[in-house]
């Protein structure tokens, strides 16, 4: 079992809350380290745009692992990736992507538990999106890899209705797959990160957006991890734009010096 997971595994489970900034490329990764974060994630999104893709899986997996091998070459943090859907249309498929990066030293990966059917995004039946992270963890026990699987479940990001309730009853469900932790993205009101805390034994991961509690509050409330998620790289380069912007106004490089 590697040193490296078992590193992020115990992240989740100490007193307090574990923030983890989420890379686009070496150089961002390199950063984190630098600032002392503890783990790196990749933000599928940021890396996507950084290499002029959209976000989705309109990246190419083959171009993804060029970028996650930069990464992992450049730090000596444990590193975990976003797997967005998993890169496959079969469990077979997604377990070879996953073992891949097992086997590349990756620590865990993040995979969604919804899918985009002609540009709409819906969620997947949870049964059986629970049977392919569970032949997915079986997979990789087999071969004696290790990765921390934290299940993206997207009740919040996608508004479904009555949240809360569907939200419960998925990780329930996630909970029988050997499953190592829970996101919901855009998850925001106390009472409803609280309810999630307590339907689960599984370490619940937030995600930065707006109206997300202070760190003091999610720690209170239980959650284990918090995520930049693409936040930061937006922020990066749309400041980039404004100094690039101002080149053009003032006709001297001042703004860049």
């Amino acid at each position: 079992m590697s040193s490296h997971f078992e590193k992020f595994k115990k992240l989740h489970q100490a007193n307090h809350l574990f923030v983890l900034p989420n890379a686009w490329d070496a150089r961002s990764a390199q950063l984190f380290q630098e600032n002392a974060f503890p783990a790196i994630g990749t933000s599928s999104a940021a890396v996507a745009a950084s290499l002029g893709y959209e976000d989705g899986e309109g990246m190419l997996f083959s171009d993804y692992l060029l970028i996650i091998k930069r990464i992992l070459a450049s730090v000596s943090v444990p590193v975990t990736v976003d797997m967005e859907m998993g890169y496959g249309k079969t469990n077979e498929q997604i377990f070879a992507n996953m073992q891949q990066l097992a086997e590349l030293g990756v620590a865990g990966i993040n995979i969604e538990d919804s899918e985009i059917i002609q540009s709409k995004r819906s969620l997947k039946n949870a049964a059986a999106f629970a049977k392919t992270i569970e032949y997915s963890k079986n997979g990789l026990a087999a071969k004696n890899l290790s990765l921390f699987i934290n299940i993206r479940c997207d009740t919040y990001i996608l508004h479904v209705k009555d949240a809360p309730k569907e939200t419960i009853s998925r990780l329930k469900t996630y909970e029988t797959t050997g499953a190592d932790g829970i996101f919901l993205p855009c998850i925001s009101r106390e009472e409803d990160i609280n309810e999630a805390v307590n339907n689960t034994k599984l370490p619940i991961n937030v995600m930065c957006t707006p109206g997300l509690p202070d760190f003091d509050t999610l720690n209170k409330l239980g959650v284990k991890r918090a995520s930049m998620g693409p936040f930061l790289f937006n922020k990066t380069y749309k400041k980039a734009g404004e100094l690039a912007q101002k080149v053009i106004e003032k006709a001297n490089f001042s703004s860049i010096l």
